[in-house]
């Protein structure tokens, strides 16, 4: 899925749901992180009005899934937590290239965003694929299409401003570092964990 280098464990789906009120609070942050980084984003490329226009769409759509997380909480009578550390995501932000150029920047960060959206339809499908709770079950196969949607649309953006042979190569970079740097999760009860 998505050319990932690695794919994640099934098992990690039975920590997940060995701890569901963990797993839905950091899945809750996370897509409040996801609408932030698309208002980031918004900020970058103010002559672009398409490409914010989309990606405004990406950040309600986030903010919406944030909330829908947040009823299944309340509705369970789970505790929502605050907002939780992403050493995944931390360690994806080292590989962005700085100190080049605007431009590579910004296509460098579209990459970034593609990254955590692919690697996340890819824990919601193993989430789909391996827990009993059907509720979740159906609402993590309706996120995974969404996921999925902006995981192309980044890439697209990053196709799209930058030099599709480069930013082809990039992509492969991204994917082997993505690589090693998830071979250290995937057993804890987090999204990326």
């Amino acid at each position: 899925m998505f050319k990932l280098k690695l794919t994640t464990d099934p098992r990690w789906a039975n920590i997940a749901e060995g701890n569901i009120q963990e797993i839905l609070t950091d899945h809750a942050w996370c897509e409040q992180k996801a609408a932030t980084n698309a208002i980031g984003l918004i900020t970058m490329l103010p002559e672009r009005p398409d490409i914010i226009s989309e990606l405004l769409m990406i950040a309600q759509e986030e903010l919406e899934h944030f909330g829908q997380v947040l009823e299944i909480i309340k509705k369970r009578g789970y505790t929502f937590g605050r907002t939780r550390k992403d050493d995944y995501v931390n360690e994806l932000v080292n590989f962005i290239q700085k100190g080049g150029h605007r431009d590579t920047l910004i296509v460098d960060k579209m990459l970034f965003a593609a990254m955590i959206e692919a690697r996340s339809c890819e824990r919601f499908k193993v989430l789909t694929e391996n827990i009993k709770d059907e509720e979740l079950k159906t609402f993590y196969r309706e996120l995974m299409i969404s996921e999925a949607n902006h995981y192309t649309t980044f890439i697209g953006f990053a196709r799209q401003l930058g030099d599709e042979e480069k930013v082809n190569k990039r992509w492969e970079e991204w994917l082997e570092y993505e690589a090693k740097v998830i071979q250290s999760y995937g057993k804890s009860e987090t999204i990326h964990g």
